[in-house]
């Protein structure tokens, strides 16, 4: 059986998914064996594509579904979220 799962976030840091935090993001995923996308408005990309994920244009107040399927789909689904959520939110403190 397939493991699926899946949230939703909200960009709350000033500059929102640019290229640093982008490139980051898709590092990130790029650990996972699962399959990640980014659901934004009706548009589906794969996390682990830096031009997928710029393409969204994720900005601040932006929300989106981050989900992954595989064995590892909960915990790259809790560290992306994690990254977006906190980490982030650390960039405006600088």
């Amino acid at each position: 059986m397939l493991l699926s799962h899946e949230k939703s976030v909200e960009v709350k840091n000033r500059t929102g998914l640019h290229a640093r935090p982008a490139a980051q993001l898709v590092e990130m995923a790029g650990k996972y064996d699962s399959k990640i996308n980014i659901i934004h408005e009706n548009r589906e990309v794969n996390a682990k594509s830096i031009m997928g994920v710029m393409s969204l244009g994720l900005v601040r107040g932006s929300k989106f579904t981050i989900k992954a399927e595989g064995e590892d789909s909960e915990q790259a689904v809790k560290e992306l979220v994690d990254f977006v959520e906190v980490e982030l939110m650390k960039e405006d403190e600088e």
